[in-house]
């Protein structure tokens, strides 16, 4: 009887030790590791925000955000991708509406969407539909690209300089600016940053 109570009390005891070790671990440890991990790079764990001239967080760098424009003033910014996967042809600037679609190659309601957008930014942009390119009336996998292709862009160079008061030299040079290559140098497409060209196009979220 003596040793079935001396071995229950040891195995207790051994339980009871893994438990606390396993708490102090997993519990303690673990944590502690991820977060002092973290602030290697705070910029990126505090979700990459990019900030606006007047210092009012204007968006993240990793996600794309496309500015609407205030009704009554030309629409002089760059557009970013379609986001999200909302019913309307060209889906609101609204990072939350990332869900997919889930319309395939052959979805016949996908290609009423595309050629819906295809319409909307020609008209916007004063040129032929066939002159929009293909990032500009579809999604990206996430539905929320921060960037575009350089000839998107290229796309609305007249439009922002017709109404910021520049010249296309100098949109284009903004856009130059904040254009990335290729990943590594062979990987991927060159790419063109919105937000970053929105600001420095003047664009804030700053209340007066």
């Amino acid at each position: 009887m003596n040793t079935v109570i001396s071995t229950f009390v040891r195995q207790c005891v051994a339980a009871i030790g893994v438990l606390l070790a396993l708490t102090v671990v997993v519990g303690v440890a673990y944590p502690a590791v991820v977060w002092a991990a973290s602030r290697l790079d705070t910029h990126a764990a505090e979700g990459s925000q990019v900030v606006d001239a007047r210092g009012c967080a204007a968006g993240s760098s990793i996600i794309g955000i496309d500015p609407q424009p205030v009704a009554g003033q030309p629409d002089s910014f760059l557009h970013a991708r379609v986001l999200g996967s909302a019913d309307n042809p060209m889906a609101p600037g609204d990072p939350s509406s990332s869900a997919a679609s889930n319309q395939g190659p052959n979805s016949q309601t996908l290609a009423t969407e595309i050629e819906a957008r295809r319409k909307i930014i020609a008209q916007r942009e004063g040129v032929s539909p066939t002159a929009v390119p293909v990032d500009a009336v579809t999604g990206s996998g996430s539905g929320l690209d921060p960037d575009i292709s350089p000839a998107y862009a290229a796309l609305q160079v007249p439009r922002i300089a017709r109404n910021s008061g520049r010249t296309p030299a100098q949109v284009q040079a903004i856009i130059d600016a904040h254009t990335s290559g290729r990943q590594w140098g062979f990987l991927g497409q060159p790419t063109v940053d919105v937000l970053e060209v929105n600001l420095a196009l003047g664009h804030t979220v700053c209340r007066s």
